[in-house]
């Protein structure tokens, strides 16, 4: 989560509400100085530096990074016909993005006729995510999309007693499990391997990525799919939950201090893909 996707104060599925007497609109955009230096690499080239970049949360959408035009190389950016409306933030003018390496059409945008209380944006391109090399902040690459300042993950212990059930067969039973908290969703409970009987987990093929805490690796239980995962190599910022198991509660019965977990509403997410280029181990590396 972030400040307006996922649960967040500005989305629509928000878990909280702003105290005021008059209801809020029902959409309300954000662009905040991002502070940080960002750039952004094309075909092996740098193609954008900049340390005044704006960040724009929108409703239901990853934050994006909008640049200075000064501060993107003028010779990558080609003109196109075509145009789209966006529906706050008005016309919209999309750019080919070009180098002797390689080109890709519909890979930038700039809003060109916005409205005076968005001038935060004016003069200012963004870049598809998907579509370019890498974007780094300092030297550092920054994967999956923009770094969303208000997202976090705190990771407690705690001697609370969790167990696991599927039907009369006892999963995984502890009471030392380590429990995540991720901006935006329902705490989630991790468990050693130790306290894990792992002949009830077949694992199955197909990851799926998280800019935050790496590739999650699967397991059915019985003939319930997907109903454990791990982050097997989970990346340095979450480094205490490496190789634990969590269980989705919906698919499995799992108790802690005895009250049944239910899965909270809105908890679902999308699967996000790894970036072009992307070799996990490179975050791994890092560190």
């Amino acid at each position: 989560m972030g400040l307006s996707w996922q649960q967040g104060p500005l989305s629509p599925r928000s878990v909280g509400r702003f105290l005021v007497e008059q209801p809020l609109p029902e959409r309300l955009l954000f662009a905040e100085p991002l502070r940080r230096r960002m750039r952004v690499r094309f075909a092996g080239e740098w193609i954008a530096d900049s340390e005044d970049v704006v960040l724009l949360h929108e409703p239901s959408r990853y934050p994006v990074a909008y640049f200075p035009a000064g501060d993107v190389r003028a010779d990558t950016l080609r003109t196109t016909d075509h145009v789209t409306r966006h529906r706050d933030l008005g016309t919209t003018a999309w750019f080919t993005v070009t180098t002797p390496g390689r080109t890709t059409e519909r890979a930038a945008w700039q809003h060109v006729e916005l409205p005076g209380h968005a001038a935060e944006l004016r003069d200012r391109v963004a870049f598809a995510w998907r579509a370019m090399d890498a974007f780094y902040e300092e030297d550092e690459r920054v994967v999956g999309h923009a770094a969303d300042l208000y997202h976090r993950n705190d990771i407690r212990s705690t001697s609370r007693h969790l167990v696991v059930r599927d039907g009369d067969r006892v999963v995984a039973d502890t009471h030392r499990p380590v429990v995540l908290y991720e901006s935006g969703f329902a705490p989630r409970w991790y468990v050693p391997r130790e306290d894990v009987d792992e002949t009830a987990l077949t694992p199955v093929a197909g990851q799926t990525f998280c800019p935050y805490k790496g590739l999650a690796s699967y397991y059915d239980i019985g003939g319930r799919t997907r109903a454990a995962w791990s982050y097997v190599e989970a990346w340095p910022e979450v480094g205490r939950v490496r190789g634990l198991m969590s269980f989705e509660p919906d698919k499995v019965e799992v108790y802690l201090d005895g009250r049944r977990l239910e899965l909270e509403p809105g908890q679902t997410v999308v699967a996000h893909g790894i970036d072009r280029g992307l070799d996990p181990s490179e975050i791994l590396r890092r560190s």
